[in-house]
């Protein structure tokens, strides 16, 4: 079992940045990738970062230029640092990971933009 929690989310105006952090303990060996994505109300389930053991990452356009993943393997951690913040961010975020894609998520962090 793995098991992963997340922290860092909050309120922010429009612009402005937050840093996710998800710390991952339980089966880590077989956790080779890892992501975030998110939910908002009435929209579809979204994954806005994944990066891989080997380091390569992979986000959407809607994302891309303004989140960053990161992982430190010393600490067992993910890292999302969103920068540029816009309204339509605003979403409750997971963690998750897994052998080739993540299939175990965290319980989630709420992140709201103001504008």
């Amino acid at each position: 079992q793995v098991q992963l929690v997340e922290s860092g989310g909050g309120l922010v105006q429009a612009g402005g940045s937050l840093r996710l952090s998800c710390v991952v303990s339980g089966s880590i060996s077989s956790i080779n990738a890892m992501g975030w994505r998110r939910q908002a109300p009435g929209k579809q389930r979204e994954l806005v970062a994944l990066v891989q053991s080997s380091g390569a990452t992979n986000y959407p356009d809607s994302v891309k230029g303004r989140f960053t993943i990161s992982r430190d393997n010393t600490k067992n951690t993910v890292y999302l640092q969103m920068n540029s913040l816009k309204p339509e961010d605003t979403a409750v975020y997971y963690c998750g990971g897994g052998r080739y894609f993540p299939t175990y998520w965290g319980q989630g962090t709420q992140v709201t933009v103001s504008s």
